[in-house]
């Protein structure tokens, strides 16, 4: 049977995988069922192409045959989304999917079609009948250039992932989902897109109608009947208009996408200084627990703090429908806070509401304000949903004061000391209630911080991170927050990239569309060398948040070590926009431009940015790459003035570690003065081994003594030193600081006269994305001695100008 539509084979395409069937028959059950609600759906009568004998020459295994292309040739292409569908190499996947989706983006219709009441709807409907992994979901998501939009068919409940059935109940599935009812949407969008296809088709003279001609009429009663018409048509339309637009406002569903802004802190108290940004977090972290609400992350929204930004302009920022903000007011044991509910779009307040009560009723309240929004926004809760807003974290008023001081120094500047204050408040919350689960997280994170940031080996913070996850799961097993920490200490920990992404996942099947899970994982792929999955996951975590400046800036790193200039400089100047005070977006932007340009222009135009907008001049990694300009740019007499006017001695990040000390000896160096340089050379040895003693697990540290050895002559201890630094954090154990690693060992080799040594240390490097390209080496006079050489010109020669690989 043909399709309704001349020209096109069926109505209906359904795409699936035969594995998907074989268990229970559940895609033929669902076949039958959806035709018989389409019985009911349409006057006419739908065909449907249903390949359900598997040998009728459309195998996975087969070519694909003149007959499956006519098949394909349908009006909405229905494909079985399951945990087997998402398989680049499947025939299902291959054949169908990707092959309906050029095909109708093709076709006189588009893929993309708009419906009777204005909005947009594709001609891929997919049925999903599991929850997918994320990189499967990325797949469908690449291929249909957005967000995965479908309809479920899946059964929830605890460690469940199946198709729903018509046997199964409603009661029993946490999303109180009626298989009945799913088949009836799925019906109802088909007739939507389909109903629109044919409007469409009449609009281009394809009218199946059949037109009766009148018999002419003479022309002046036909000149006062075209008038009458006209007037009455144009009437027509202005009230067609009138009730097609405000029927189009209230059937459309919004997007319940919410940022939570900082509630301004009206307590009259420096004791309570952290009550209004404590409301911020923790109503955001309720409203989390809501699977219709998509919120913006706390870090995204904390740039907003005391903003005078209209709320338009923040919805558009942050790409949002809804704002919640208001005030937070704690005197001695009571409290009051006002929310207010306001549409981001038009700039309306929607519902404001004042909470007041006691200390100890402040989990309760916070509750009832989820409770209130959902209602607002029209949001039927769960049981599920119901049973997370109301859980308490904690019964004692006392342990949940010391959470959210410990939470306030948590979330301040980066900085040791913060992290040790933090991780002393959630000890004492801890004391107070042993059962305070989210304590212990927040603990564990405290000490897996001051491990990854700060190579902090006083005590064994890996240990200490895993004792209190371990008891956090004690206390709640199935706590996603758990999963996410634990994710981090097997990656910040161990770096066991495997494991931790295991964790990672479980935590976001849990916790739906957390930008924070998201964003983790890009850090994981990344540092496991895996450079695309790394970059596709920043982007989705920026998309899902993008007020989001940490976000903005590993996804602009990541894009400027690939030599992705252009995307890197996009995102570096949306992180900057969004955080103009973070020195070290200037800092690694700047270090793109010498790596991209090859020059110094564009660097020190970064610089003057940076000191525009904050005291960047007294910042030591900005004070660093002031330094290295100087340095590129041959002016050495600048840079010895400049190093001798801040009073800065060490540049301690993350990255790398180094000495203004190391600077001064660099600059004498390329200067031809060989005994100030021994003089510095000799300083920064003396600095370096006493910080080895305390931390001789600090690879920087070795990079940074093999360049004092090798600048004082002991070429032995050099390389020594360099080795050790790349054998304790090496590419393949850290993509990303191993790469550091290997540039520095080639620098020691280049100033004790290894060039062989040093040239294949570069070769390796340009291969593999790092800060390293042939540009800067052609920049940097570090590397001068190297440029003679027929092997350093003969990569430079086969090496794109743009390209900072080989």
């Amino acid at each position: 049977m043909s399709s309704i539509i001349q020209g096109y084979e069926y109505d209906i395409f359904i795409s699936y995988r035969q594995k998907d069937n074989k268990y229970d028959g559940w895609v033929t059950e669902f076949v039958d069922n959806l035709k018989r609600e389409l019985e009911a759906t349409f006057k006419e009568e739908i065909s449907v192409y249903f390949d359900i004998n598997p040998h009728d020459g459309l195998l996975e295994t087969h070519d694909v045959g003149a007959s499956l292309k006519e098949k394909l040739k349908s009006l909405v292409f229905i494909p079985i989304i399951s945990q087997t569908y998402c398989d680049s190499k499947s025939f299902a996947w291959q054949h169908e999917f990707v092959a309906f989706n050029k095909l109708a983006k093709e076709d006189q219709f588009g893929r993309d079609i708009r419906l009777a009441g204005g909005n947009v709807a594709s001609r891929i409907l997919p049925v999903k009948i599991h929850d997918l992994d994320p990189e499967d979901k990325l797949l469908l998501e690449n291929e249909l250039g957005g967000v995965l939009r479908g309809i479920e068919f899946i059964y929830n409940s605890s460690g469940v992932n199946r198709p729903l059935k018509p046997s199964d109940s409603p009661d029993k599935n946490l999303n109180k989902t009626y298989y009945r009812d799913q088949i009836n949407k799925v019906a109802n969008a088909v007739k939507e897109v389909i109903t629109a296809l044919k409007k469409h088709n009449q609009k281009d003279g394809q009218n199946p109608v059949e037109i009766i001609n009148p018999k002419p009429e003479k022309s002046k009663n036909r000149k006062t009947k075209i008038i009458i018409a006209s007037f009455t048509i144009l009437a027509l339309l202005a009230l067609g208009y009138f009730f097609i637009s405000k029927q189009s406002e209230s059937s459309e569903p919004v997007e319940k996408s919410i940022a939570v802004l900082p509630f301004e802190n009206m307590s009259d108290s420096e004791e309570h200084s952290w009550f209004g940004d404590a409301m911020t977090d923790e109503i955001i972290m309720q409203l989390y627990k809501i699977k219709e609400f998509i919120i913006r992350s706390r870090p995204s929204v904390m740039q907003y703090k005391g903003t005078s930004k209209t709320s338009p302009v923040i919805g558009k920022e942050l790409n949002v429908n809804y704002l919640i903000g208001g005030s937070a007011q704690r005197s001695g044991d009571q409290v009051k806070i006002r929310v207010q509910l306001i549409n981001a779009v038009t700039d309306t307040p929607m519902w404001v509401e004042t909470f007041e009560g006691n200390w100890k009723d402040i989990l309760s309240i916070q509750s009832d304000i989820a409770k209130q929004i959902a209602d607002k926004l029209k949001t039927v809760l769960s049981t599920e949903e119901i049973i997370q807003i109301d859980k308490k974290p904690t019964e004692n008023p006392e342990a949940y004061n010391y959470y959210l001081r410990g939470n306030d120094y948590y979330w301040r500047s980066f900085d040791k000391k913060n992290f040790e204050i933090a991780a002393k408040m959630y000890g004492k919350a801890i004391e107070s209630d042993p059962n305070f689960a989210m304590a212990y997280v927040r603990l564990s994170l405290c000490y897996l911080s001051l491990h990854w940031f700060y190579y902090d080996h006083s005590i064994d913070q890996v240990t200490k991170s895993k004792e209190a996850i371990d008891a956090a799961f004690k206390i709640d097993p199935n706590m996603p927050e758990a999963h996410l920490a634990l994710g981090t200490y097997y990656y910040w920990g161990l770096l066991n990239y495997s494991k931790a992404l295991e964790e990672i996942k479980t935590a976001e099947n849990i916790l739906k569309n957390n930008s924070e899970c998201i964003y983790t994982k890009a850090s994981i792929y990344r540092r496991a060398g895996e450079w695309s999955l790394a970059k596709e996951n920043y982007l989705k975590a920026f998309e899902l948040d993008p007020g989001s400046s940490k976000t903005a800036f590993d996804l602009a790193l990541t894009c400027s070590l690939l030599g992705e200039y252009q995307e890197a400089e996009k995102y570096f100047n949306k992180d900057i926009l969004i955080n103009p005070m973070l020195n070290e977006a200037y800092f690694q932007k700047g270090l793109m431009y010498l790596k991209w340009k090859g020059n110094t222009i564009k660097a020190r135009e970064t610089i003057a940015e940076a000191f525009q907008f904050n005291e960047s001049s007294t910042n030591p990694i900005i004070f660093e790459l002031n330094t290295l300009m100087d340095i590129y740019d041959g002016n050495y007499q600048k840079a010895l003035s400049y190093l001798s006017s801040k009073d800065i001695d060490i540049i301690d990040i993350h990255i790398f570690f180094n000495l203004k000390s190391l600077l001064y000896a660099r600059v004498y160096n390329l200067m031809n003065m060989p005994e100030k340089a021994n003089e510095y050379f000799d300083s920064a040895r003396v600095t370096l081994e006493s910080r080895i003693l305390k931390n001789p697990d600090d690879p920087r540290l070795f990079s940074a003594i093999g360049i004092s050895y090798a600048g004082l002559g002991q070429k032995e201890k050099a390389i020594k030193a360099g080795k050790k630094a790349v054998q304790l954090m090496p590419v393949s154990k850290d993509a990303f600081r191993g790469a550091c690693r290997a540039e520095d060992l080639a620098r020691i080799y280049v100033m004790v006269g290894e060039y062989a040594a040093a040239l294949e240390q570069i070769k390796s490097l340009l291969k593999i994305p790092s800060r390293l390209s042939v540009k800067l080496l052609l920049l940097d006079p570090d590397w001068k001695p190297l440029w003679n050489l027929p092997e350093f010109k003969k990569i430079t020669s086969t090496t794109s100008p743009d390209d900072a690989k080989i």
